[in-house]
């Protein structure tokens, strides 16, 4: 198998990054279906790299269309084994302002799609832990690399996932933020999970780009506000990458990258073949010998 890649999740407004070495376009089909798009695998700053557009290229895709489990069953079976995924996101605090950056460390899921944020079920039961929902050594080296690009950003704040596509109502977005909720946003917590099944390092980069619509004072979030914010943060998340890939390790060593170790709960005996070809990138270290899968 190829070395362990990098992945990038692409979010809106960053479609596709320039710069790659031996570059080639991947499509995986998927037990689940087809990813967002062809996935752009290359060399880049020395590592490794596999790029996915969350929305497709030319932004195709709503949020509630996106086929998660597709995009990560696609990208582990690439072997990527960490992902730093952008996100644009409305800001539910007066401090998080319009092209600032958030390296957040809580999630709060109010998706309705849950059923399909699994890999796992058809008799296979596995329960990660998602206590610490995004990966602390992966926070710590974006921490590291924005402050050094002196780009206005903020650690830690709870990102709240609603289904979208419409922005929130004003009553939604007072209730989020009497929850104690900081940004809001339609698509980053499948993503997480996702990857905590598939033994994935996965840690958000949100881009802020509007206020949502709590704050009186500014004009509700429309899309033609929102588009100028993002063009702003794709450039940025360019100059995020950039620095931050030579930093991450080559040995896919820490605490999430043996996630199901103490998860799975169904004995190995009782585990239908059809469930564990499906699933072979991400139960592919849990294989006896004898198995023929």
């Amino acid at each position: 198998m190829n070395e362990p890649a990098i992945g990038i999740i692409g979010g809106s407004g960053l479609y596709q990054i320039e710069g790659f070495e031996h570059a080639r376009e991947v499509r995986v089909e998927t037990p689940f279906g087809m990813p967002s798009d062809a996935i752009m695998e290359g060399d880049f700053h020395g590592r490794r790299v596999c790029f996915l557009p969350r929305h497709g290229r030319g932004h195709r895709i709503l949020p509630t269309e996106l086929n998660h489990r597709a995009n990560l069953w696609a990208l582990r079976s690439l072997n990527v084994r960490w992902i730093v995924a952008f996100t644009a996101v409305g800001s539910l605090r007066e401090d998080f302002r319009p092209r600032d950056l958030v390296l957040p460390d809580q999630f709060y899921d109010r998706t309705s799609r849950r059923d399909q944020h699994t890999f796992f079920g058809e008799g296979i039961v596995a329960h990660v832990a998602f206590g610490d929902p995004l990966s602390k050594p992966l926070r710590a080296i974006l921490r590291e690399v924005i402050s050094e690009l002196g780009v206005p950003f903020h650690f830690g704040g709870t990102y709240v996932n609603m289904d979208g596509p419409a922005f929130s109502t004003r009553a939604e977005s007072e209730i989020n933020r009497k929850l104690g909720c900081d940004l809001v946003g339609m698509t980053n917590v499948p993503e997480a999970k996702l990857a905590r099944e598939a033994e994935i390092a996965l840690a958000t980069v949100a881009m802020v780009t509007d206020y949502d619509c709590w704050k009186q004072e500014e004009e509700p979030v429309t899309a033609e506000m929102v588009l100028g914010h993002l063009l702003h943060n794709a450039e940025t998340a360019k100059r995020v990458i950039a620095a931050v890939l030579p930093r991450i390790p080559r040995l896919p060593d820490w605490p999430e990258h043996r996630a199901l170790d103490h998860a799975i709960f169904t004995d190995r005996a009782l585990w239908p073949e059809q469930t564990v070809r499906r699933l072979e990138p991400i139960l592919q270290r849990f294989r006896r010998p004898m198995d023929g899968v």
